[in-house]
């Protein structure tokens, strides 16, 4: 039986996706778990001032993928579906 480690509300986790030319910053957020995450988006300074506020440490990069076909059916994320829908747009 694998070994599970507990739930801890005190680490936090942040990875930065993508910093706009218009000084906003898109990143994902976690509280205990990185797997489970909110998608936000800030000014540059509230940004900085959040990752002090919630003691983490901005990162660069996303998790990876998911290798289990029915757990990658739920691995998706705003960010990618938007790139995803702009990608397969008629140009017409």
């Amino acid at each position: 039986m694998p070994e599970t480690t507990p739930f801890n509300p005190n680490k936090k986790f942040v990875r930065i996706i993508q910093t706009h030319a218009n000084g906003l910053v898109e990143f994902e957020f976690a509280v205990g778990e990185p797997e489970l995450f909110v998608e936000l988006l800030m000014a540059q300074a509230a940004f900085d001032e959040f990752c002090v506020m919630h003691g983490v440490t901005p990162t660069q990069g996303r998790l990876p993928a998911s290798q289990d076909s029915a757990e990658q059916e739920w691995d998706w994320s705003l960010h990618a579906a938007r790139e995803q829908q702009i990608r397969h747009q008629d140009p017409s």
